[in-house]
C-alpha cells in the first residue's frame, strides 16, 4: 500500500513539473514560427528578429548554472514557484510590446527575463523529478522527462500555427493560464524542499554570463558589423577570455558555481560535447525553416507550422525508440545511431532544399528529426545521472548551460552564415538580371537584413518577378549552407559519441565510477 502511494505521489510530482517546464520548451519553437509576422508588425529587421529568439537562448545559457545553485541553496520547490511566476509575468510583458520605435528593446528585454526565469525553473524542476522517483526508476524517469520536453518543443509549431490566426501576441499570452495551473500544482506537490547552507558564487555567475553573452554577440552581429570590424573580434575574443577566466576562478573558489571536477568523468565530457554540438542544429532549425518557408516557399505561418511538424514527427517517434535503447543498453548505442541518422537527414535535406517544393523536404526532415530525437533523451539523462557526488540541481544546471550555449552560439553562427551566403548569391543574381553593381549591392543588403526583397520599385513586372524568384532560390542556397553546417556539427557530435565509455552510471547513488 505504501509503495502504491509513493508511486502515485511520484507520478503527481512528475506531472506537476512537466507542466511547469512545458512553457519554457514550447517557447523555443513557437516564437520561431511567429518570427516573420512579428518582424513585419513591429517593423523589425531580420537581425533584430534574430535577437528576439537568441536573447532567450543566451539568457538561458548564461544563467542556468546560477539557477541550479539557487535551487540548491533556497530549495527546489520554492525556486520552481518563483520561476513559474517570473516566466508568466515576463511572457505577459512580451505580449504587451508597444508598437513603437523602441519595440525591439522592450521585447528583447522581456525575452531575456523569460530566459532567466526559465533558467531558474528548469534545474529545480529536474532535481525534483529525480529526487521523487524511486532509485531504480530514476534513469527511466529522466529519459521520459527529457522525451516529453522534446514533445513540448514539437508542440510549439502546432500551437503557433493556430495562435497566429489571432495575433503573434497570443503566443506569449498562452503561457499565463498554463503558468497559473502549474503554480497551483507545484504549490500542493508533496516533496521535501531540501536546502544547502552554502554561499552562491556570484563572481562566477557574472563571469560566465558576460563571457557567453559577449561571444554570442560577436558572432551574431558579424553580419552587420562585418568580419573586418574590430568590434566583432573584440566581442568574440573578450567573451572567450572571460570564459577562460571563469574556469580559472572556479578552480580557486571553495564553493564554485560549477564544480569543474564533474568533467573528470569521461562519460560526462562526452555527453556535454554531444549536447553542445547537437543543440547547435536542433534549436535553430525551427527559425531557419520558418523563414525559408516564408521567403522561398511562400507559405503562411500555419503552413510553415505543418512543415516543421514533419521534423518533430520524426523526433517524437525516434525518441521512444531511443528511450528503449537507453533502458536496455545505456546511452552510447542510441546516441551513436542518432548522430548517424541526423547527419544523413540534414545532408539529404541540404541536397533537396533548393527544389523549392515542400513535399521534397518531407522525408529528409523526418530522418533529421528522428536522428535528433533518438539521441537527445538518452544523452541528457545520461549526463544528469553522472552527478559524481554533486547535487542534481548543480549538475542539471551545468547540463542545461552546455545545451543552451550550444544552441545560442549555433543560432548566431548559422544566422551569419545564412545572411552572407544569401547576400552574396542574391547580388550575383541581380547583376545577372541587369542591375548595376551598386544597386544590386543595395537591394541584396536590404533583403539580407529585412524580411524579404523589396522588388516593387525595380523595373518592369517581369523583372520584379525574376527578382522575387531569384530571392527565393538564393535564400534556399543560404538555407542549404545552414543545413550543411548542422550536419557538420552533428558529425563532430558523432566523433565525441564514439568515445563514450559505454557504461551505465549508478544513478541511485549519484556517483560515477569511470
Amino acid at each position: 500500500m505504501a509503495t502504491t502511494t509513493s508511486t502515485q505521489t511520484s507520478r503527481f510530482v512528475f506531472l506537476a513539473m512537466i507542466l511547469a517546464v512545458s512553457m519554457t520548451f514550447i517557447d523555443q519553437t513557437i516564437v520561431a514560427i511567429a518570427s516573420p509576422e512579428l518582424q513585419a508588425d513591429l517593423s523589425l529587421s531580420t537581425q533584430q528578429g534574430h535577437w528576439v529568439i537568441n536573447a532567450y537562448l543566451v539568457a538561458l545559457a548564461a544563467t542556468f548554472a546560477l539557477g541550479g545553485r539557487v535551487a540548491d541553496v533556497l530549495g527546489s520547490r520554492r525556486v520552481v514557484l518563483v520561476g513559474i511566476a517570473g516566466f508568466a509575468i515576463s511572457s505577459a510583458l512580451c505580449a504587451l510590446t508597444p508598437n513603437e520605435s523602441w519595440a525591439e528593446w522592450w521585447l528583447v528585454s522581456a525575452r531575456v527575463a523569460q530566459g532567466a526565469f526559465a533558467a531558474v525553473l528548469l534545474p529545480a524542476a529536474i532535481a525534483i523529478v529525480f529526487a521523487s522517483a524511486a532509485p531504480e526508476r530514476r534513469g527511466k524517469s529522466l529519459a521520459t522527462f527529457f522525451g516529453l520536453s522534446g514533445a513540448f518543443t514539437a508542440l510549439g509549431p502546432f500551437l503557433g500555427g493556430y495562435l497566429l490566426e489571432i495575433s503573434w501576441r497570443a503566443i506569449f499570452w498562452i503561457n499565463v493560464p498554463i503558468a497559473v495551473v502549474a503554480f497551483v500544482l507545484a504549490s500542493v506537490v508533496g516533496v521535501a524542499d531540501a536546502r544547502r547552507d552554502e554561499r552562491i558564487d556570484w563572481r562566477g555567475a557574472v563571469l560566465v554570463a558576460a563571457g557567453m553573452a559577449l561571444s554570442v554577440l560577436g558572432f551574431s552581429q558579424s553580419a552587420d558589423w562585418g568580419w573586418e570590424s574590430p568590434a566583432t573580434w573584440v566581442a568574440i575574443a573578450g567573451g572567450l577570455v572571460l570564459l577562460a577566466l571563469f574556469v580559472v576562478v572556479e578552480r580557486r573558489t571553495v564553493i564554485p558555481l560549477i564544480r569543474l571536477d564533474i568533467f573528470r568523468s569521461a562519460g560526462m565530457r562526452v555527453d556535454s560535447l554531444v549536447l553542445f554540438f547537437a543543440m547547435m542544429a536542433f534549436v535553430p532549425v525551427s527559425y531557419f525553416l520558418s523563414i525559408y518557408a516564408d521567403v522561398s516557399l511562400g507559405l503562411n505561418a500555419h503552413q510553415s507550422s505543418i512543415l516543421l511538424l514533419q521534423f518533430f514527427l520524426g523526433y517524437l517517434i525516434a525518441a521512444q525508440v531511443g528511450g528503449r535503447i537507453f533502458d536496455a543498453r545505456g546511452a552510447k548505442p542510441a546516441v551513436v545511431l542518432g548522430c548517424v541518422l541526423a547527419i544523413a537527414g540534414f545532408g539529404w535535406w541540404a541536397d533537396n532544399v533548393t527544389t523549392l517544393t515542400s513535399h521534397a523536404q518531407t522525408y529528409p526532415m523526418l530522418l533529421a528529426g528522428a536522428g535528433i530525437g533518438m539521441l537527445m533523451g538518452p544523452v541528457s539523462a545520461d549526463a544528469v545521472s553522472r552527478a559524481a557526488g554533486a547535487s542534481y540541481g548543480e549538475v542539471t544546471g551545468l547540463n542545461q548551460t552546455v545545451r543552451n550555449y550550444g544552441a545560442s552560439l549555433g543560432f548566431a553562427i548559422l544566422g551569419t552564415l545564412a545572411s552572407h551566403v544569401f547576400s552574396d548569391r542574391f547580388k550575383s543574381s541581380l547583376t545577372g538580371l541587369g542591375l548595376s553593381d551598386s544597386e544590386a549591392s543595395k537591394v541584396a543588403k536590404e533583403a539580407a537584413t529585412g524580411a524579404g526583397p523589396e522588388s516593387s520599385s525595380h523595373g518592369s513586372e517581369s523583372l520584379r518577378a525574376s527578382i522575387e524568384h531569384a530571392a527565393a532560390h538564393d535564400f534556399a542556397l543560404g538555407m542549404r549552407a545552414v543545413l550543411i553546417a548542422m550536419a557538420i556539427a552533428l558529425a563532430v557530435a558523432l566523433v565525441a559519441a564514439l568515445r563514450h565509455p559505454g557504461d551505465r552510471p549508478a544513478v541511485e547513488a549519484g556517483v560515477d565510477g569511470d
